[in-house]
């Protein structure tokens, strides 16, 4: 799909989020001069392209409490690592999981699992669980604690921001 000039006035305008008003995109729309059904529109088409993946909220973790978080990593056989990832994805403690090739010979590890909680005995406990779900298909792990958040931003399309 080929985005336009408008659908790249939508995407900077959300690049940084949507405000927090009761319509959002009616405020967008107001910023760029279109309706809101023409940019809720433009989204939808957007989503089903595959140009935008997502729109969802970015909790601070700290401010919420969960002051010990870490990235799990995980060696995991390749032959199950695409069907048991998605059930480590979909536990309430996990905020994104992922996999990625591994760096052999210093990085073993193919799966990538974000745990949250208030402190690293809790993240541990949380890290038993990833291991027990994964069993014997799991050769070996690793846990990285985040020392401080970075700033997370939205995308900014080439040329912008």
């Amino acid at each position: 799909m080929t985005i336009d000039a408008t659908d790249r006035r939508i995407i900077a305008a959300t690049a940084g989020g949507l405000p927090l008003v009761p319509r959002p995109y009616a405020e967008v729309a107001g910023w760029i001069g279109l309706t809101e059904e023409e940019v809720l529109a433009r989204v939808a088409t957007l989503q089903v392209a595959g140009v935008i993946r997502r729109v969802a909220l970015a909790p601070n973790h700290y401010a919420l409490g969960m002051t010990a978080n870490g990235m799990s990593v995980w060696d995991v056989e390749d032959a199950v690592v695409d069907e048991i990832g998605p059930k480590i994805g979909a536990l309430d403690f996990v905020s994104h999981c992922y996999r990625r090739p591994r760096a052999l010979p210093v990085w073993p590890y193919n799966l990538f699992a974000m745990l949250h909680g208030r402190t690293k005995s809790e993240v541990e406990a949380k890290r038993a669980k990833v291991a027990a779900l994964l069993g014997p298909a799991c050769r070996g792990s690793d846990i990285l604690y985040s020392t401080r958040i970075l700033k997370k931003t939205g995308m900014h399309l080439s040329g912008e921001g």
